[in-house]
């Protein structure tokens, strides 16, 4: 019954979070990083310290039963995962178009013509292109067949179809390209980001630093001007000083 209620919680659209987040405490995380450090002291030949960023956390076995949610599990190589309340195949392959019993349109990329063998066919854009004008002639003519004899439009409708498959198949291989061109893509954009950051934080030290010279200059000129007043009044004294001296008062 538990075991239900809990894959009831993992199939949830919005699941609660894991009841193992209150094992994350600051004890239990220093606990296990000095158990970490000391196999780390013990197992390393060289004197050169992990990269953290590319270095994996070293697994630590039989660990206390409140630090075993600390380390995480090895990454699962295949079988199925949730998510969301749906089941996903870790290896997951694109099924072929006769597989599905499809009839296939195209000769498939990266493989030569069977007519002349040369290999000019293969181009996925040009295949695209190719069933895209298809498309539609075979809408032009259901139309051309509905207004002449409706009868007969399960054929062309079955062609179209089988123009559909074709095209969202083809488009359908380029799923992975497509995921690892927006990841990078992504990372890019985060990195020109950062980028941007960095620079505005250099343009924004050199105009603090700006500042704080024009004020350096600023109070140097204060303190000549302070210093020049002061030598004049000292000097106006020393002449009154003098003239008292020369012409005394009666």
């Amino acid at each position: 019954m538990e075991e239900q209620q809990q894959q009831n919680v993992l199939a949830a659209a919005f699941p609660a979070p894991p009841p193992f987040w209150q094992s994350f405490t600051p004890e239990n995380i220093s606990a296990i990083s000095s158990l970490r450090a000391a196999q780390s002291q013990s197992t390393s030949s060289s004197k050169t310290e992990p990269d953290p960023a590319t270095e994996l956390p070293i697994r630590l076995l039989d660990l206390p039963a409140e630090l075993r949610w600390l380390q995480p599990p090895e990454p699962p190589a295949e079988g199925i995962y949730r998510c969301f309340g749906d089941l996903y195949n870790m290896n997951d392959p694109l099924p072929s178009l006769e597989e599905q019993g499809i009839q296939q349109l195209y000769t498939p990329p990266m493989t030569p013509t069977s007519n002349n063998g040369s290999g000019k066919h293969t181009d996925r854009a040009l295949i695209l292109k190719r069933i895209a004008k298809s498309l539609l002639l075979n809408f032009l003519e259901l139309v051309g067949i509905m207004s002449v004899n409706p009868e007969q439009y399960q054929e062309k409708i079955q062609d179209l179809r089988t123009l559909f498959i074709n095209f969202h198949h083809l488009l359908n291989e380029y799923r992975p390209h497509q995921a690892r061109e927006s990841l990078i893509q992504m990372m890019q954009n985060q990195l020109d980001r950062s980028r941007a950051e960095t620079q505005g934080i250099m343009e924004m030290k050199e105009k603090v630093e700006g500042i704080l010279e024009g004020l350096s200059q600023a109070k140097l000129k204060e303190e000549e001007l302070r210093e020049g007043e002061e030598k004049r009044v000292e000097e106006g004294r020393d002449i009154w000083e003098a003239l008292e001296k020369e012409y005394p008062p009666p």
